[in-house]
């Protein structure tokens, strides 16, 4: 049998029939009135509205009228759990009461009243409410009728005159013109995903490690292949190539971090300590210490010399992706899986501070070596930040990807890396995206390996290096024909850009 649906306006109206019986003793006639409560209720709407109205004496005189009372004499005060008592008579009041008069706003705390002033009280018991009410004295010695607006409202304190709302312009820089990039060289080597890149300090050669278990070392000039190390049992996730020794130190997923002597092309020491795989390394421009973070949520750092382990910076609660090191504090810049960056201090081993602005994972940190500012990449946005505290500048917003890398150049050109294979270029000054590239995969790739791992720009700053899911690695340099002719800037201030 099917259920009939009632209707919500009959289910309503039977449930107000029912609150009826259930309430009323008499459901034939109407409830009665309850004067005491009206009484009542008309008592502290008159109360409220003109407890603060004091009637004034004719000009020329000093004295007040008779019908006005002390507060404190007659009207005693009433606590707020205590109600509102009031003699008033039996009959009910019908009538209105009507205050007149020459002031410029209506009946708020503060009007006051004078002889031009002609309050109607056309029944006893309101009269008699009026007389009773509390006297206030006027707080300036304007003619009667006018509001002290600001006291009374309380709205005038909060606005503030033209002049002090006045605030200076936002200026927009123009971006800076830079030639377009294009693809110059394809290097084939690997046979996995290309992760990571180092570029030697003399410009000579850089070096890229992949899924292969191999790092690979290229002449930048040519592309050819110099040398293939192999040691590692997983794939390589970092590289970096010191700037005062022969040694390459590279991070993998097999927990090990190794140090490389290129004079005898083998391993010479092992830094063991991680707990998981290895996703990131950095040297430290000024001591020999070397920083690494990994999927253990812990970034360690070593000495170089003695293999010992100096610190172990924890409080990120999942995988540190990326991890940059400066000269100046903060020392250490690490971002994390757990959608936050944090700077460290590296005397003391601890956190200095925690940016949480990211709402996705922070794969990619990049110090910028002359401003003093650093940038993290992430899914969401790219962030600007002031050193040492991590002041949030601005966001470089439009890379809608999963951002892998970040590079720059001496010119200013910032590079974003992503994992749909895209890269976008900026004008690292105003964030404006002047190119945006998407690289192709090699023939017999899948068109779903066309991502981006990692990018760097060799020391000239002319040549930019990608690391690619395709298995090979490009090599961008600008053209040499555009001009700002060729390539106009097509700029606009962006207004409304998110400020967090």
């Amino acid at each position: 049998m099917a259920t009939q649906i009632i209707p919500l306006d009959k289910l309503a109206l039977r449930t107000l029939k029912r609150t009826r019986e259930l309430f009323l003793h008499n459901t034939i006639d109407p409830p009665t009135e309850d004067r005491p409560s009206k009484k009542l209720k008309i008592s502290a709407k008159i109360l409220s509205e003109y407890k603060d109205i004091e009637p004034q004496a004719p000009k020329g005189t000093t004295k007040t009228r008779k019908n006005a009372l002390d507060i404190k004499k007659v009207a005693p005060q009433i606590a707020p759990d205590q109600s509102l008592t009031t003699n008033l008579p039996d009959k009910t009041v019908k009538k209105k009461v009507e205050v007149k008069g020459v002031h410029k706003y209506p009946s708020t705390p503060g009007v006051v009243l004078g002889d031009e002033t002609d309050a109607n009280e056309e029944d006893d018991n309101v009269q008699q409410i009026i007389q009773e009410l509390p006297h206030t004295k006027p707080k300036s010695t304007t003619s009667f009728g006018l509001v002290e607006y600001k006291q009374a409202a309380g709205i005038a304190e909060r606005m503030l005159a033209p002049s002090e709302l006045h605030r200076p312009p936002t200026v927009f820089h123009k971006p800076k013109w830079h030639a377009p990039w294009e693809l110059h060289r394809v290097i084939v080597g690997h046979l996995g995903w290309v992760r990571s890149i180092a570029v030697d300090p003399s410009n000579d050669w850089f070096c890229t490690g992949s899924a292969d278990r191999t790092i690979k070392i290229w002449d930048l000039a040519t592309g050819e292949l110099k040398v293939t190390l192999t040691g590692h049992i997983n794939a390589i996730r970092g590289l970096q190539v010191s700037n005062t020794s022969p040694y390459i130190f590279s991070a993998g997923e097999d927990k090990m971090v190794k140090c490389w002597d290129l004079e005898y092309n083998k391993v010479i020491r092992q830094y063991h300590g991680h707990l998981s795989g290895v996703f990131c390394c950095t040297l430290h421009p000024t001591i020999n210490v070397l920083v690494t973070g990994g999927r253990d949520s812990t970034a360690r750092v070593w000495d170089i010399r003695t293999k010992a382990q100096i610190h172990c910076l924890t409080g990120h609660t999942t995988t540190v992706w990326s991890v940059a090191a400066q000269a100046t504090d903060p020392q250490i810049i690490t971002g994390s899986a757990d959608k936050t960056v944090k700077l460290w201090d590296l005397a003391a081993g601890k956190v200095m501070a925690t940016l949480t602005n990211h709402k996705k994972s922070v794969r990619a940190v990049l110090i910028h070596p002359e401003e003093y500012t650093f940038a993290s990449g992430a899914a969401d946005n790219i962030k600007k930040w002031k050193c040492p505290q991590g002041q949030f500048l601005n966001n470089i917003s439009g890379h809608k990807a999963v951002v892998n890398s970040l590079a720059l150049n001496p010119d200013n050109v910032f590079v974003s890396g992503a994992d749909d294979g895209t890269m976008y270029f900026w004008d690292w000054k105003t964030g404006y995206n002047f190119q945006r590239e998407e690289t192709k995969v090699q023939p017999g790739s899948l068109e779903s390996e066309a991502g981006i791992f990692d990018t760097k720009f060799d020391i000239t700053g002319t040549r930019l290096i990608t690391a690619e899911a395709d298995k090979t690695v490009k090599i961008w340099r600008q053209n040499p024909n555009a001009t700002p002719e060729t390539h106009p800037i097509t700029w606009r201030p962006n207004r409304s850009s998110t400020k967090y």
